[in-house]
C-alpha cells in the first residue's frame, strides 16, 4: 500500500515555473511506476508524465514535452514534476499516481492516488 501527498502547487504567471512534489509513505514506492496527471474544471483527467521504476524511463504528454521534467528519489520516497514555461492552459489540479505494474497514460489503470494540488497559471 502506498499513500501519496502532493505539494508545491500555486499561482504563477505565464512563463513562470513551479516544482510539484509527491511524498509517499507505506511500502512499495521503489518498485512502483509513478505518474502525474491533471484535471481542469469540466474536463477529464489527463496524462502528463510517468517514470518507470525498473529503468527510470520517462514519458510525457505532447503538450508538456520539453517544458516539464519528472524525476524520482527512491531514498526520499518522492517524485517531482518540474514545470517550466507554464501556460494558462496548464491550469489544473495535478495528481500523482502510483502502480506496481502499469506505467502508461490511462489514469484508470493506476492503483494509488494523491489528493491533488492546484496549479493556476495567469496570463
Amino acid at each position: 500500500q502506498v499513500q501519496l501527498v502532493e505539494s508545491g502547487g500555486g499561482l504563477v504567471q505565464a512563463g513562470g515555473s513551479l516544482r510539484l512534489s509527491c511524498a509517499a509513505s507505506g511500502r512499495g514506492f521503489s518498485t512502483s511506476n509513478l505518474g502525474w496527471f491533471r484535471q481542469a474544471p469540466g474536463k477529464a483527467r489527463e496524462f502528463v508524465s510517468t517514470i518507470r521504476w525498473i529503468d527510470t524511463i520517462t514519458y510525457y504528454a505532447a503538450s508538456v514535452k520539453g517544458r516539464f521534467t519528472i524525476s524520482r528519489d527512491n531514498a526520499k520516497k518522492t517524485v517531482h514534476l518540474q514545470m517550466n514555461s507554464l501556460k494558462p492552459e496548464d491550469t489544473a489540479v495535478y495528481y500523482c499516481a502510483a502502480d506496481p505494474s502499469y506505467s502508461g497514460d490511462r489514469p484508470g489503470m493506476y492503483t494509488y492516488w494523491g489528493q491533488g494540488t492546484q496549479v493556476t497559471v495567469s496570463s
